[in-house]
């Protein structure tokens, strides 16, 4: 059973309209369409101390529907208040899924509908719907109906598009063969389409909510949903051009990653990222793993700050840009001198400051013999690696230094261990640490007692190990992570893991 929504119940916190605002006016430059109030009853006649009339003028036309009704008057104002109401809700919901979902619900509580769905119009066609009281096998079946068969047909029409499309018997014979059949299946009654348009943008979306039993709404109803559907219009297109932006974005930040990782004999690879959105990150972080000539492998993991001390968000674009540069530079360096990993990074630092004297960054590289199971890394102010091994999980301990860019010259020793058959080792972000715990250090420790912890078959395969991970990250609710993770976080998610055979 769904939810009801929250505007179902008239909310009691309306502020009242004001004369600095007029009662269409939700700000942000949108406006409500006003509903046709009838208009004010005449003054009533003029008594024996009444001001003497002006000039005498044309007579006023007589208002064929006559003085207003006051019954009339409250309900076209308690209608008008709904809107408001269920348009406010639309406006505060961050995120296309939110929007979808505030605009589900406020069109059901409008029409008296129970289910609805809403699809969104793309240049390849239509979108995945999303679905309102509907499963995903029920959007399924829906999707199987010809769009211009099914309950939704011409919506999406960039011209002549139907205002309404309704359905009031869905299992009748006027209903096309395909949907009459899924309705039956479903247990579709009825059903309401509408269009969700804007001069602009044209027709983005469509909606269409459903009835158990056959039906149509009242007039009343139907006019209520238009004019919500006309408000919700550009706050949906809205939307949508901020999720496309962010989809680039992450796109293009993603091509800046490997495309996939190698595969030697003795080591299995494992990758995870999750990049926060470029409106909101401070910085851009990367992985990576290289196959060297030697037969040797070169880890590294690492995050570019934006434009100096204090950078925030508005650097993020640049910051991305930077973190390709950065981790170019490091396989150019991994190839040329990899088994040295402080000379790698010493000539990272070096680069970074000659050609971004603004930018700093953390970082570790590791270089791997998978035959001897041996390893040698360095580190630049980053998050310790865990060994996770068959007793336990460990931080291997690097030196603490400072991320390059940030002293006159970096400087560091390197670390070597040898590692057992099994054995697994996870590089890490920042932003993967902080999204574990309030604090930098918390975080890293619960990590590690998050890797130690896992059930054996996860400890032995690093695909399951990192999604572990990832899983025990996620706030349980009421907590308040000092990372809002991949929907409303500031720094990137990466994890990197290699387990010796």
């Amino acid at each position: 059973m769904t939810e009801p929504h929250p505007s179902a119940a008239r909310l009691r916190t309306t502020p009242p309209l004001t004369a600095a605002a007029a009662p269409g006016d939700l700000g942000r430059g949108t406006r409500l369409p006003l509903l046709d109030l009838p208009p004010a009853a005449p003054p009533a006649g003029a008594g024996p101390y009444a001001a003497a009339p002006g000039p005498a003028g044309p007579p006023e036309p007589a208002d064929p529907r006559g003085p207003a009704d006051p019954a009339e008057l409250a309900g076209a104002l308690a209608d008008l208040t709904e809107l408001y109401e269920h348009t406010a809700l639309l406006a505060r919901a961050r995120g296309l899924d939110a929007a979808l979902a505030a605009l589900l619900g406020s069109g059901a509580a409008l029409l008296g509908a129970r289910r609805g769905f809403v699809v969104v119009g793309s240049p390849g066609g239509v979108s995945r719907p999303v679905g309102l009281g509907l499963d995903r096998s029920a959007l399924g079946a829906l999707e199987t109906v010809p769009a211009d068969l099914g309950p939704f047909r011409g919506l999406l029409h960039p011209h002549g598009r139907p205002p309404q499309v309704l359905h009031p018997d869905l299992a009748g014979p006027a209903t096309p063969a395909r949907l009459r059949e899924v309705a039956g299946q479903l247990g579709l009654g009825a059903a309401v389409g509408l269009p969700l348009s804007t001069e602009e943008d044209g027709p983005p979306a469509a909606a269409v909510w459903f009835y158990d039993g056959p039906t149509e709404p009242d007039e009343r109803r139907l006019r209520l949903a238009r004019a919500y559907c006309e408000a919700a219009a550009p706050l949906l297109a809205g939307q949508l051009e901020a999720e496309r932006s962010r989809r680039a974005g992450e796109a293009l930040r993603r091509g800046l990653l490997p495309d996939r990782l190698p595969r030697l004999p003795g080591v299995r690879l494992a990758a995870r990222c999750v990049p926060a959105g470029l409106d909101r990150s401070t910085g851009s972080d990367w992985y990576d793993a290289i196959a060297l000539p030697d037969g040797t492998l070169g880890l590294s993991v690492g995050s570019v700050s934006g434009d100096g001390p204090g950078a925030g968000p508005g650097s993020a674009p640049g910051a991305a840009a930077a973190m390709g540069r950065v981790r170019a530079a490091l396989r150019a360096y991994a190839v040329l001198e990899g088994e040295d990993p402080v000379s790698v990074l010493g000539d990272l630092e070096l680069l970074l400051k000659t050609t971004e004297p603004a930018r700093s960054a953390t970082a570790v590289y590791a270089w791997v013999e998978p035959d001897e199971r041996r390893i040698t890394l360095a580190g630049a102010g980053h998050c310790p690696p865990v060994l996770v091994t068959r007793h336990g999980a460990n931080f291997v301990e690097t030196s603490l230094s400072a991320p390059l860019g940030m002293l006159s010259c970096w400087e560091a020793p390197g670390v070597e261990l040898d590692a057992e058959r099994g054995d697994l080792l996870v590089l890490y972000t920042e932003g993967m640490a902080r999204r574990f715990g309030p604090t930098l250090h918390a975080g890293q420790s619960a990590l590690r007692r998050a890797a130690a912890d896992a059930p054996r078959d996860v400890r032995t395969d690093p695909d399951r190990l990192c999604a572990h991970l990832l899983a025990c990250s996620a706030p349980a609710d009421g907590d308040t992570p000092a990372v809002a993770g991949p929907d409303g976080g500031t720094d990137d998610l990466v994890l990197l893991a290699a387990r010796f055979e």
